[in-house]
């Protein structure tokens, strides 16, 4: 399976859950392989319906989640029960920012 070239905004679908993301960062001229639950994640306009929820949800709308570099972000618009993952890393959720104190 080739990697497809992700670019910011693009919106990426899994083949085996419900999961959908939407491509915030992505590294210039790289395409790293994007996988939900084990299979390749498609474009969502490629993708078949979702298929029914099963299981708990192990992607969580709302959240985003990168790569071990952080050179890869997506956020997650559709939950699902796959984990995502970049070339075939783990992709962890996104910390928060903290505020500076207002004294």
């Amino acid at each position: 399976m080739t990697a497809i070239q992700l670019r910011p905004g693009e919106q990426l679908a899994s083949t085996v859950c419900g999961t959908r993301v939407v491509v915030v960062r992505a590294p210039a001229g790289g395409a790293p392989e994007l996988a939900c639950g084990a299979a390749p994640l498609v474009p969502a306009a490629q993708a078949a319906p979702a298929p029914p929820p099963g299981g708990d949800a192990v992607t969580l709308v709302g959240k985003r989640y990168v790569d071990a570099g952080e050179t890869v972000e997506l956020l997650c618009i559709a939950s699902g029960s796959g984990a995502l993952t970049c070339g075939g890393e783990p992709m962890t959720i996104k910390a928060a920012k903290a505020l500076p104190a207002s004294d």
